[in-house]
């Protein structure tokens, strides 16, 4: 599996990179903050809503610690997706939240 740091994802954003970042942490975690960027989509839901994404499209995915994210990504790469996982999660973030 793919994997970025917290401050590589970070310095990606600043440098005006258009990236998809995908938040699959629940409601109440993303609304303590996320990547403004992100798109929130918990994990238990993301089979059913693939069609939110595009298979074409590379997808950076995000969760608390790096675990769920990795499960996602696990999952989404057996589908077809292109995906890197944030190690570290949001714990390591130190960029901007919304």
């Amino acid at each position: 599996m793919k994997e970025i740091t917290a401050k590589e994802l970070e310095h990606k954003l600043l440098a005006g990179e258009k990236l998809n970042i995908v938040d699959v942490r629940e409601d109440e975690e993303v609304a303590k903050g996320k990547i403004p960027e992100a798109k929130h989509i918990p994990l238990g839901q993301i089979p059913e809503r693939l069609a939110e994404l595009d298979e074409n499209v590379h997808y950076y995915m995000v969760c608390r610690s790096g675990g769920r994210s990795g499960n996602a990504c696990q999952f989404l790469t057996q589908n077809g997706y292109k995906v890197t996982n944030m190690a570290g999660g949001m714990l390591d973030w130190e960029g901007k939240t919304e």
